[in-house]
């Protein structure tokens, strides 16, 4: 006969057995299914594309006069002062016809000089001079007159008398006109003062010429490019020196215009050059594009350093830009691949409900590449289902799991991982 002890056990084992057997009936025709409780989460979408640096203004330098190259005083990377001398042309031609034009222009003044001085005074003197030729010659036409008249001449000296005060009146007339052509409204101080000026304007033309084999910075810049060589001829409108001008540095990058919605002036952003990853830049989107490049399907989005650039910096320079289109500090959030897409663009979610997985319409908001955001239809505790092909009805076995978005650092931008200097909460990739 058993012992009371020994029955006491059997007792235990069955009701375990009997347990299990219930358990097993109840979970059969049940299908697994992950689930994730929703809770309030922070949330962060960004958006990530390439770019390039650009400065502000770029400018190729060139020569205004044709000259070979005498020498070239920068090379490539080189940081320059606005009025530095970039490249010098050969100056002995410049200076020669610079000479010749200094003494055309000192002939001119002193013919311009002569002409207001001894000029003047000689024409004055011719003048009063004709003047008194004129009276004498009248004063003799007059005895000649007298005479004739008393017939003590013939009347042949009167015509001489009369053709000498023409002569004296013509010559007293060209002194006048002289007298007055030196004055300074007369013709020929007008001329000589005419000439000067041209003579002036060519001296400036030879200086500013001379100046132009000096060939200079326009403003602080850097050297971008170098395409000249000591010993070169060069010609006006051949590029020498490529600058890239100093002012602010801009990141420019071509965005697909699928992503234009969520792009704002004003946003925060962080930029990495691709071989310097550790070197993270803060950045600001500074202009959207009004019009889309209808060849690439993108459009130009500008973004402006929050702080001086560093010297790895460079012209044209690859980045890859991550820029924050939109953060919660706290708001239900699923897992993207619970939702269930509906007619006319209506989305969905599979909860547990009594043990069996039930359709609830959702309205969602903010989109990561693994989370979404829930506006309305689930509350904070609920379970969403995340086995694919579950249909609505089906009884359910659930296996919790521990979810949440990518992490993100505290100051919103994604958090990065190694070997993925950009990697986080990224929404997409502009082209």
């Amino acid at each position: 006969m058993p012992l009371p002890g020994l029955r006491w056990w059997w007792a235990v084992v069955g009701l375990v057995a009997v347990a299990a057997v219930a358990a097993l009936l109840v979970l059969r025709g049940r299908v697994a299914s992950e689930a994730v409780t929703v809770r309030p989460l922070p949330l962060v979408q960004t958006l990530q594309f390439s770019a390039r640096v650009a400065t502000l203004s770029r400018v190729d330098v060139g020569s205004t006069i044709t000259g070979r190259v005498a020498g070239v005083l920068v090379r490539e990377g080189d940081r320059v002062r606005a009025g530095q001398v970039l490249v010098r042309l050969e100056p002995e031609e410049a200076r020669a016809a610079l000479a010749q034009a200094q003494a055309a222009e000192q002939q001119a003044l002193s013919r311009l000089s002569g002409l207001r001085s001894t000029g003047r005074l000689a024409a004055r003197a011719q003048l009063d001079q004709a003047e008194a030729t004129l009276f004498a010659a009248q004063a003799e036409l007059k005895r000649a007159q007298q005479l004739v008249a008393q017939g003590f001449v013939s009347a042949s000296r009167l015509d001489d008398a009369r053709r000498a005060v023409e002569v004296a009146r013509g010559q007293r007339d060209a002194a006048a006109a002289q007298a007055r052509a030196n004055t300074d409204q007369g013709t020929d101080v007008r001329q000589a003062q005419a000439q000067l000026e041209a003579a002036r304007a060519a001296t400036e033309a030879a200086r500013v010429r001379l100046v132009q084999t000096r060939i200079e910075a326009p403003s602080d810049a850097r050297v971008l490019t170098r395409l000249v060589e000591p010993g070169q001829i060069v010609q006006p409108g051949k590029a020498l020196i490529g600058l890239a001008l100093a002012g602010p540095t801009q990141v420019v990058a071509q965005v697909d215009e699928r992503f234009l919605q969520q792009l704002r002036v004003g946003q925060s952003a962080s930029v990495l050059a691709d071989a310097f990853p550790q070197q993270r830049l803060a950045a600001r989107v500074l202009s959207i594009a009004p019009e889309v490049d209808a060849q690439r399907g993108a459009i130009e989005v500008k973004l402006a350093l929050q702080a001086p650039p560093p010297e790895f910096l460079r012209e044209d320079m690859t980045l890859s830009v991550e820029v924050v289109t939109g953060s919660r500090d706290r708001t239900l959030v699923v897992p993207a691949q619970a939702l269930r897409p509906g007619p006319a663009g209506a989305e969905s979610v599979l909860v547990a409900d009594d043990g069996r997985a039930a359709v609830r319409p959702v309205r969602t908001g903010l989109r990561t590449l693994d989370a979404v955001e829930v506006l309305d239809g689930l509350r904070a505790g609920e379970q969403v289902l995340l086995a694919s092909g579950l249909q609505p009805g089906t009884r359910v076995r659930l296996r919790a799991i521990d979810w949440q978005p990518a992490r993100t650092t505290p100051a919103g931008v994604a958090a990065t991982r190694p070997g993925d200097p950009m990697s986080g909460v990224t929404q997409g990739f502009g082209r």
